[in-house]
C-alpha cells in the first residue's frame, strides 16, 4: 500500500490556544478510517489543513507527496461539516458545475445516487430539506473519482432510515485503491464500514488502529472504547 497523508510535527495555534500539537501521523491507501474525537479535539483542524483551508503554524501535512493546494485538490474529494452550495441552483446544475470543475467528476454516478433516493434534479437546493441538502452534496462528493475523500459528519443530518443507504453509497461509489476519512459523533452506524480508527484527544494523536486490532485485543467494540476513553 502506498501512503496517501504524512503529517510530519503537524502544529496549529490559534494564538494562545494549541489545536493540534506536533502531530505526527501516516495513513496508508485504500483504507476506510474513522477520525474520532470529543469537540474540540482537533478533528475539524486537521480536516481543514488536508483540504488546505489552513496553514500550519509548524510542520507539515502532504498528500501523496504534495503540501495542500492544487495538485492536492485534484486527488482530494471533500464534504465539509456546512452545505455550501448555492441554493438557488437546482440539482441538476449542481452536477453539471461539479463536471465542468472536476475532470474526475462521473455523472452518470451522481444521477443514479440521486434516482435511489428520490431526489428530484429538477428541485432548486432551496426548496429540499437540511437532510435532503445534505444527502445532495454527499452524492456530490462521491461522484467523483478521487484518491481520498474527506467526510466531516456525513450521516449526521441524515434520518436513520437513509443512514444505511448513505453508508452503502460511501463504501460502494469509490475506488477501492483510495481512502476515506470519516469524523463523525455517529460512531455505532460507521463502526461496521471502517477498516481503520483514530482517537484525537487535545490535538494529539492517542489511538491509532484496526478496527480488528480493537475488537481482538480489548475485547469490545470502537464505539464502547471510545466512550471509556473519552468517558462519554
Amino acid at each position: 500500500m502506498s501512503t496517501i497523508i504524512t503529517c510530519n510535527n503537524l502544529t496549529k495555534k490559534y494564538g494562545n490556544m494549541t489545536a493540534l500539537d506536533h502531530m505526527n501521523l501516516t495513513i496508508e491507501s485504500g483504507k476506510i478510517i474513522g477520525l474520532l474525537g470529543p469537540n474540540g479535539s482537533g478533528k475539524t483542524t486537521l480536516i481543514k489543513l488536508i483540504n488546505g483551508l489552513l496553514t500550519p503554524t509548524e510542520g507539515t501535512v502532504e498528500i501523496e507527496g504534495h503540501k495542500p493546494g492544487v495538485d492536492s485538490k485534484r486527488v482530494v474529494s471533500y464534504l465539509p461539516e456546512r452545505t455550501y452550495l448555492n441554493s438557488w441552483m437546482k440539482v441538476s446544475e449542481l452536477v453539471e458545475y461539479f463536471a465542468d470543475f472536476y475532470e474526475d467528476f462521473r455523472k452518470d454516478r451522481a444521477y443514479t445516487m440521486l434516482q435511489n433516493l428520490g431526489i428530484s434534479e429538477s428541485s432548486q437546493l432551496k426548496s429540499l430539506s437540511k437532510g435532503t441538502k445534505e444527502k445532495v452534496q454527499l452524492i456530490l462528493v462521491m461522484s467523483r473519482d478521487a484518491h481520498l475523500y474527506v467526510l466531516d459528519e456525513p450521516i449526521a443530518g441524515v434520518d436513520p432510515a437513509a443512514r444505511d443507504y448513505i453508508l452503502n453509497t460511501i463504501i460502494t461509489n469509490y475506488n477501492s485503491d483510495a481512502s476515506i476519512i470519516i469524523s463523525t459523533h455517529l460512531i455505532s452506524d460507521i463502526e461496521k464500514i471502517l477498516d481503520d480508527v483514530i482517537f484525537i484527544k487535545n490535538g494529539e494523536v492517542t489511538l491509532h488502529s484496526t478496527v480488528d486490532e480493537i475488537r481482538e485485543e480489548k475485547g469490545k467494540s470502537v464505539d464502547a472504547l471510545f466512550r471509556e476513553v473519552f468517558a462519554c
